[in-house]
């Protein structure tokens, strides 16, 4: 590649990087509790990001590419962790919204629930709440497009009643 190339593909991935740097930080904050792991993991995915760009043919969204990134690089890094990850996490805040107390803390509630589903049931409905398709979850997750719909109905559910408990 030359000097060029390599300039205007790295002006356009920290653009893009920088336009949707709330994907990885989210996907840290439902995975991950310790915050030096958090600061490693974001760097990681950084570092993956990067290296995969320039196969990045643009057939999704950037985001969407970047969800499969940070979630692929998020479920390496807790296979290979050999320590017990603590229970809880503190509040999310990078993506909460910046409401009034009542629904900031149903936010926060919302996001606690979310934390205790499985891994691959994090994943469809933190996509689902940004607005993904059932087809770019199913592309993400590496699921069907029925599969996301029925895994989506089941975790509505799970969450009505542990927010309800």
């Amino acid at each position: 590649m030359n000097a060029a190339r390599i300039s205007t593909l790295e002006q356009t991935f920290t653009q893009q990087i920088q336009a949707n740097i709330g994907i990885i930080r989210k996907v840290i904050q439902l995975y991950v509790d310790d915050p030096d792991d958090r600061r490693d993991l974001q760097q990681e995915i950084l570092y993956q990001a990067w290296r995969s760009f320039p196969s990045f043919n643009g057939l999704s969204k950037f985001s969407t590419w970047l969800y499969k990134v940070s979630l692929n690089t998020v479920f390496t890094f807790r296979r290979r962790a050999t320590r017990v990850p603590t229970v809880a996490l503190g509040p999310a805040q990078d993506h909460l919204p910046a409401s009034d107390d009542q629904g900031s803390g149903n936010a926060e509630r919302l996001y606690d629930a979310i934390r205790q589903l499985a891994e691959a049931e994090r994943a469809v409905i933190i996509l689902h709440l940004d607005g993904y398709s059932n087809d770019e979850i199913a592309d993400i997750a590496g699921l069907t497009k029925n599969n996301v719909a029925v895994k989506l109905h089941r975790i509505k559910n799970e969450l009505i009643n542990r927010l309800k408990g």
